[in-house]
């Protein structure tokens, strides 16, 4: 048997009461999804805003079209998935804009109850999953550039080091410099944290002859 507090306040024509009940709770849900989606994150102020009033705009389609949920369905998904037209979300972004939406869809259709409940859920499993860092890697990868001279041969030259220090390294790309009389190597390594430590280039410096060892973050496609 469902529980009253899960039941719809709305049944059959919509008040004025019901509407500012659904109004109040899309808006305090869709500040909180905000407030939760810029925890541990780099948000934007118009992706926050963009969450905070999404509920509140997918509600009241849904009451616009009430008995017609497919309708309302297709409407505010048209509406919510505009901001992607213009620029790529991440998934993150997107999988805060559908909660938004369902939070809309939910208060649309008077299931304040439920509302609450789901937002309490989905912040109880977004803040576990941050706290256990799910998907993250244990290293994170760079690009390190080692400057040889042509006399080294560079094939297993580092192998010792990147067992030592790094938990991974392959190389990428060779590269003459200086007329054919330096390599360039470009080695993508795994480093434990990501942490670039000073042993670990000193052990470099000096099995290269103290030529220049760039280590740095792995360029995007846009900085190639």
């Amino acid at each position: 048997m469902c529980s009253p507090v899960l039941n719809s306040i709305i049944s059959g024509n919509i008040t004025l009461t019901a509407f500012l009940l659904c109004a109040l709770s899309s808006a305090v849900l869709g500040v909180l999804t905000a407030l939760l989606f810029r925890w541990r994150s780099s948000a934007t102020p118009s992706f926050s805003m963009t969450l905070a009033l999404l509920p509140l705009a997918v509600q009241t389609v849904i009451l616009l079209v009430n008995g017609n949920l497919g309708v309302g369905v297709a409407v505010a998904g048209t509406f919510s998935l505009i901001r992607f037209r213009s620029a790529p979300g991440s998934g993150r972004e997107i999988a805060a804009v559908f909660i938004a939406m369902a939070l809309g869809l939910a208060t649309g259709m008077g299931y304040l109850g439920l509302a609450f409940l789901f937002f309490a859920l989905t912040a109880l499993f977004v803040v576990l999953l941050n706290m256990t860092r799910f998907g993250e890697s244990r290293g994170e990868e760079r690009m390190l550039k080692i400057t040889i001279p042509e006399n080294l041969d560079y094939d297993g030259l580092f192998d010792d080091l990147f067992a030592k220090y790094a938990q991974g390294a392959s190389l990428d790309k060779v590269k003459t410099a200086s007329m054919g009389t330096l390599y360039e190597l470009h080695y993508l390594v795994r480093l434990p944290q990501g942490e670039i430590k000073k042993d670990f280039i000193d052990a470099l410096r000096a099995r290269n002859g103290n030529l220049p060892v760039t280590c740095g973050r792995v360029p995007t496609k846009d900085q190639l």
